[in-house]
């Protein structure tokens, strides 16, 4: 009778994974935002990303999901990082360097994150938790390891692949890098991986060690790279495991690889979309021969799948509206660089986020406390209600598609007189400091404000060849004013290297003391 049971609850259980009610339907991409540098690791159920935000404060975010399609921004690794003054706006920027690609695992109970900036001081971070919702500790700074994949082996071991083929073991107590141990490059690049070849994410399997990396042959396609070897310090071999370039887009590459509890494997994989950034996308893996094929049985990224869990939908996105009734900041918001935290307030007038100016700078670029929030396809629509009745002589503030290449709309306060302007910027930085050299601005309208409470929109599209922004105003939320020119996004590496995002500010180009109240932050998605 008790084998009858048994088997009786098998079949129940197994038929619960296939059936309609515990699973769920994806469409790729996922996101259809900038998440990239995508890092995955799962506690049972439960699977927590890592992404990479650079300049932007707090910085890692940390999102979770159950069904691996839905996912939610739970916790920030730090609020902000201080190993020099330009993450403050000083003496330099930090403009797409900062927190970069990083890795996240799970082991032995408690979580762990390491990221290395892409600026001076050249080292890493690794912190720890035993609850990824809460708070994140420092655990120690190590040197420098570009796109780290941390990896526990089964021996009580610990690694981190970086670079292109370097490993270095660590101390076990994750301190610092072991003395004597291991320190080599596993493998050198054949005569067809003639470009860039980085975003190492590692992981074990049947007794195998497996590396995936990208590819940027010469004159080639964009790729996923798979290493492959018995033990972890080789040899490897190679071979090629995505090359396609979804729904007209360039060509998929940059990601990981994770299982369920099933013995699924899923790969969680970036594109790169013009201005709204690089998205994630999700597909099956298919073990063949002992590698991790990614895609359909084509070898290509899916329009849609099915995932065998009960879908995870909490209600929060990862763009949100919001209007200021908490005291504390909602986790979409990032400050770009370091905030100066006396110069902002949820409570000294509740139900609205006031924004105060704490430094005379000449430009968006350098002004502190600008928040923003990422901007997604396949369209979109932000709108501010803005109160610009205690402005100073000088001050600039407004909304912003901010990128390095951005369309502003900003209200001026000149001679006891407010203005809207639309306005576009091109930020020129330098090689060594990402210093502001100059920011090529053009206003082509400008109008007349006669009250204090005005709402600003802008509407952005990034349907393939789209990439528009159209920036509105009105002064009742009803009956909206289109203002400037269609505005043509970019996506530059060489600048800000993230997707654009929606942009609240408020700086000062005389002299401090004013501010602006914004009540709210409305947001719109199409399907």
């Amino acid at each position: 009778m008790k084998k009858i049971l048994l088997l009786l609850g098998i079949l129940f259980f197994t038929s619960g994974i296939n059936s309609q009610e515990n699973q769920t339907r994806y469409t790729n991409p996922m996101m259809w935002a900038d998440v990239p540098d995508l890092s995955v690791t799962r506690n049972g159920d439960d699977y927590y990303l890592i992404s990479t935000t650079m300049h932007l404060m707090p910085g890692a975010p940390i999102m979770k999901s159950k069904d691996l399609a839905h996912w939610e921004i739970v916790s920030y690794v730090f609020d902000t990082l201080n190993d020099n003054s330009k993450y403050d706006l000083l003496n330099g920027t930090v403009y797409g360097r900062g927190q970069w690609a990083s890795s996240i695992r799970f082991h032995k109970g408690k979580y762990y994150v390491m990221f290395s900036p892409n600026d001076q001081p050249f080292r890493s971070y690794l912190y720890s938790t035993t609850n990824p919702e809460g708070k994140w500790e420092l655990v120690s700074r190590m040197p420098h390891f570009h796109d780290n994949s941390l990896f526990f082996d089964d021996d009580g071991k610990v690694y981190v692949y970086y670079g292109t083929g370097e490993l270095r073991e660590l101390r076990e107590d994750l301190s610092d890098v072991k003395e004597g141990g291991v320190n080599m490059k596993i493998f050198e690049r054949d005569a067809s991986e003639t470009g860039l070849l980085e975003g190492s994410q590692a992981i074990k399997y049947n007794g195998k060690y497996y590396l995936l990396m990208i590819s940027w042959p010469q004159n080639g396609k964009r790729r996923q790279l798979c290493y492959r070897a018995d033990k972890i310090t080789g040899p490897y071999e190679k071979k090629v495991i995505l090359e396609d370039n979804f729904a007209g887009f360039p060509y998929v590459g940059q990601g990981c690889i994770i299982d369920d509890k099933y013995g699924n494997w899923y790969g969680l994989i970036f594109q790169d979309r013009d201005a709204v950034g690089r998205v994630p996308l999700l597909m099956p893996v298919r073990w063949e021969n002992g590698w991790p094929m990614l895609g359909d049985k084509d070898g290509k990224v899916p329009d849609e799948g099915i995932t065998p869990f009960p879908t995870y939908d909490t209600g929060r996105r990862l763009v949100e509206s919001d209007d200021f009734s908490s005291d504390t900041l909602k986790l979409n918001w990032q400050w770009n660089h370091n905030p100066i935290n006396p110069a902002w307030s949820l409570t000294e007038r509740p139900g609205y986020l006031r924004l105060k100016t704490a430094r005379v700078v000449n430009n968006l670029y350098l002004a502190p406390n600008t928040i923003s929030q990422r901007m997604e396809g396949p369209k979109c629509s932000g709108t501010i209600a803005l109160v610009i009745s205690h402005m100073n002589e000088g001050d600039i503030a407004g909304f912003a598609a901010f990128n390095g290449h951005s369309a502003i709309l900003e209200i001026h306060k000149e001679k006891d007189q407010s203005y809207l302007a639309f306005a576009t910027n091109v930020v020129d930085l330098s090689e060594e400091l990402k210093e502001v050299l100059n920011v090529n601005a053009k206003e082509t309208e400008r109008v007349t404000i006669d009250k204090d409470l005005i709402y600003l929109r802008i509407d952005a599209d990034f349907n393939l060849g789209k990439d528009i922004a159209t920036f509105f105003y009105s002064y009742d939320n009803i009956n909206w004013k289109s203002i400037g020119e269609p505005f043509k996004m970019r996506f530059d590496y060489k600048r800000l290297f993230m997707g654009t995002r929606f942009a609240l500010f408020n700086y000062a180009t005389s002299s401090t003391g004013g501010y602006i109240d914004i009540d709210y932050f409305s947001y719109t998605k199409e399907k």
